[in-house]
């Protein structure tokens, strides 16, 4: 499918691109030099107004063999569809992309932003889409 601005469309498009702008005006507001959680509690306040829906912190338990092994937690989940993992580094890294792809992994989800409000603010998407996971899972 192509959206009306010529560009491809994405799956949760209609969340992601709102939850970037609002991504760009907390940034253009606050800058860079504070710890993430400072970013967590604007960029949660600001999408709520936006009328979103906004669990902070939100829990994801990995499992090894049926049993849980691990737990995580998203830095935002919104409208239960998109995962938002926030940084505040001089860049994204290989380890920032792999962390947000095994959140997609362990969840239901499968999009999820890394928005970094480092130096210069930088958004990454990735998807994972939940037929491959059961694929995954059937071939382990």
């Amino acid at each position: 499918m192509v959206m009306s601005t010529g560009g491809p469309e994405y799956k949760h498009q209609d969340l992601t691109e709102p939850i970037i702008g609002i991504f760009y005006e907390v940034y253009n507001s606050l800058g860079f030099g504070f710890l993430e959680k400072v970013y967590e509690n604007a960029l949660a306040l600001r999408l709520r107004k936006a009328g979103m829906t906004v669990v902070q912190q939100h829990p994801i338990s990995v499992y090894f063999d049926g049993v849980i092994v691990g737990e995580f937690f998203a830095d935002l989940l919104v409208e239960d569809a998109v995962i938002l993992e926030l940084k505040a580094a001089k860049e994204i890294t290989e380890e920032h992309e792999a962390q947000l792809i095994n959140y997609l992994k362990a969840t239901k989800y499968e999009v999820g932003l890394i928005l970094n409000f480092g130096r210069n603010p930088k958004v990454m998407r990735k998807a994972f889409d939940n037929h491959r996971k059961q694929l995954l899972r059937r071939s382990v």
